[in-house]
C-alpha cells in the first residue's frame, strides 16, 4: 500500500523522464557562421535561449517544492521511529483499529447488493406492512391452491355426470327399440299360434300362455329398465347442473383471490409470496448491514481524529495522511518500503535540480557571450539573466 501522493509523483516522474529529450529538440536550433553576422538570427536565438531559460527554473522551482515535500515525509517516518515506546503503543493501536475498521467499510462497500435502491426504499417505506403482506399473500396463494384442486375436481364429477347421462340416454334408446321389437314378437307369435291351432285343430292354451307370460316378463322388465334410466338421468342431470352452480362459485372465488394476488405482487414486484418474503430477509439484513457500516464510519472517523491528535503532538508536517496510511503505522515491511520510495524519489528529484541548473549556466553563458550581437534589447536580456541568477541563488 503506498501514499496517494505517490500517484503525482509517479505522474511527475513520466514528465521528467521526457524532459532531457525536450531540451535535446531545443537544442538543436544552433548558429552557423553565417548566422552570426545576422543580428536578427541572433536576437531570436538569445530569445529562444532566455525563454528556456524562464522554463528550466520554474520546473526546479515545481522540483525544490517536491523536493522538500519528500524530505517532511522522510523526516516525519524518522520523527515517529524515534517515538518513545509508550507513545508508539497508543499509536500503533489506534492504527489497528483504523485498518480493521476500514476493511469492514470496504468490505461492506464492494460486498454485492440483493436489493436495488428501489427496491429497499418501498420495503422502507413499508416496513410496518410488509410482514402482514407476507402473511396474507401466502395464506391467500394456499386458498388459491385449495380453489384450483376444487375448480379440478368439480370438472371432473361434471364431466363424470354428462358421461353417464349420454351413456343412460343412448340405452333408453336401444330398451325403447327392444320394446317394439317385443311386443311385435309378441303379436306375431299369438298370429302364428292361432294359424297352428285352426289349421291342425289342436289346442294351443299352453302356448297362448307360454308366449303371454315370456312377453309380460319380457316387456316388464324392459319398461323397468327404462323407468330406472330415466331415475339415473334425472339424478345425472340434477349432479351436473349442482357441479355447474359449484363450479360457478369456485371460479367467481379463484377470480378473487387471483386479482388479490395479482395486486399484491405487483405492488412489491414480485411473483410469488416465498419471493417476497426472501427480499423482507435481504432487507433486514441490509438494514443491519447499513446500522454496522454508520457505527464503523463513526467509529473510524473517531479513531482517525484520535491518530490525527497523537501525531500533531510531535509536529509532523502533516499527520492527516497517516489516517490513509495506517498500515504502515503497524506493518514495518509497509513503512520500510514507504521510506526506500522517499529516498528514491529524492534522490532523483536532486539529480534532476543539478541537471537543470547546469543547463541553466550553459543557456546563460551563451546568452552573455551574444549579449553585444543584440541590440536594443540588450538591457533586457540583462535584467532577465539577473532575474534567474537571483532564483538559482536560492537552489
Amino acid at each position: 500500500m503506498k501514499m496517494r501522493f505517490w500517484e503525482k509523483w509517479k505522474k511527475k516522474k513520466k514528465d521528467q523522464d521526457t524532459f532531457e529529450a525536450k531540451f535535446e529538440e531545443l537544442d538543436a536550433t544552433v548558429l552557423t557562421e553565417k548566422d552570426y553576422k545576422n543580428g536578427t538570427k541572433v536576437e531570436q536565438y538569445v530569445v529562444e535561449r532566455l525563454e528556456q531559460m524562464i522554463d528550466i527554473t520554474r520546473e526546479i522551482e515545481d522540483e525544490k517544492a517536491e523536493y522538500r515535500m519528500v524530505t517532511a515525509y522522510l523526516n516525519d517516518i524518522h520523527t515517529i521511529e524515534e517515538l518513545p515506546e509508550e507513545v508508539r503503543k497508543q499509536i500503533n493501536e489506534t492504527a489497528t483499529n483504523i485498518v480493521q475498521l476500514d476493511s469492514a467499510r470496504n468490505g461492506f462497500l464492494n460486498s454485492a447488493k440483493k436489493l436495488t435502491d428501489a427496491q429497499f426504499s418501498q420495503l422502507a417505506r413499508e416496513e410496518k406492512e410488509i410482514p402482514d403482506a407476507i402473511r396474507r399473500l401466502a395464506s391467500n396463494e394456499a386458498y388459491q391452491d385449495m380453489l384450483c384442486k376444487d375448480m379440478k375436481y368439480l370438472e371432473r364429477e361434471k364431466s363424470r355426470f354428462q358421461l353417464h347421462k349420454e351413456y343412460l340416454t343412448s340405452q333408453q334408446h336401444t330398451l325403447r327399440r327392444l320394446l317394439y321389437v317385443l311386443m311385435g314378437l309378441t303379436v306375431a307369435a299369438f298370429i302364428v299360434l292361432f294359424a297352428l291351432q285352426e289349421v291342425l285343430k289342436v289346442n294351443m292354451y299352453y302356448g297362448y300362455a307360454i308366449t303371454l307370460f315370456v312377453a309380460v316378463v319380457s316387456i316388464c322388465v324392459t319398461s323397468l329398465k327404462i323407468s330406472r334410466n330415466n331415475t339415473e338421468i334425472h339424478v345425472s342431470e340434477r349432479s351436473i347442473n349442482r357441479a355447474i352452480t359449484l363450479l360457478n362459485k369456485v371460479k367467481f372465488k379463484y377470480v378473487n383471490i387471483t386479482n388479490a394476488i395479482d395486486y399484491a405482487c405487483e405492488k412489491y414486484h414480485v411473483k410469488r409470496s416465498a419471493e417476497l418474503n426472501q427480499m423482507w430477509e435481504d432487507y433486514m439484513e441490509a438494514v443491519k448491514e447499513r446500522e454496522k457500516y454508520q457505527k464503523t464510519s463513526e467509529d473510524l472517523d473517531y479513531f482517525n481524529g484520535r491518530l490525527v491528535r497523537l501525531l500533531k503532538n510531535y509536529q509532523l508536517s502533516d499527520a492527516q495522511i497517516w489516517t490513509t496510511q495506517a498500515i504502515a503505522l503497524v506493518d514495518h515491511k509497509e513503512m520500510v518500503e514507504i521510506t526506500h520510495n522517499l529516498v528514491t524519489r529524492r534522490q532523483k528529484l536532486r539529480d534532476r535540480m543539478e541537471y537543470n541548473l547546469n543547463t541553466i549556466q550553459e543557456q546563460k553563458k551563451e546568452a552573455e557571450q551574444l549579449m553585444d550581437k543584440v541590440g536594443d534589447k540588450k538591457a533586457q536580456v540583462q535584467e532577465i539573466i539577473q532575474a534567474v541568477d537571483r532564483l538559482t541563488e536560492t537552489m
